[in-house]
């Protein structure tokens, strides 16, 4: 009996399928893109952990700290004539945001920032690229 039929036999067919990683695959080719094509605004793109898991006492910690739910994938901290700020959710191409993703979207968008969904390597460089050039 092999290990896959074993834990169809005694887990059942709710087994948690392996994370294929493709957010953090696109997350990874975004952030090596910027960083080539804007060297000189490298360290102004950034990503905010959210996701990682963790204890419950590392989670408290953490949001004692600062830590919010539902905070975009990567913030540009730049400014352009129209935005203060430029925050990027990353999904894939099923991927829908959380509640508390939807609500603090709100927040950055009433506050002057804008928000996009980015769904591949090429929406990212569009959207960054059109928010550069807008000075």
């Amino acid at each position: 009996m092999t290990f896959e039929e074993m834990k169809a036999q005694y887990c059942g067919k709710n087994i948690r399928k392996k994370p294929k990683h493709e957010e953090h695959k696109m997350q990874c080719s975004c952030v090596k893109y910027f960083r080539l094509k804007y060297p000189q605004l490298k360290n102004m793109l950034f990503a905010v952990p959210n996701a990682a898991r963790r204890s419950s006492r590392n989670g408290a910690y953490m949001k004692d700290e600062g830590m919010l739910p539902g905070v975009a994938d990567l913030i540009l901290l730049k400014s352009n004539r129209f935005y203060g700020g430029l925050c990027l959710e990353l999904k894939t191409e099923k991927g829908k945001q959380s509640r508390s993703q939807k609500d603090w979207q709100k927040d950055a968008e009433a506050n002057g920032a804008k928000y996009v969904v980015i769904r591949s390597l090429d929406e990212f460089i569009k959207v960054v690229d059109d928010y550069l050039a807008e000075k």
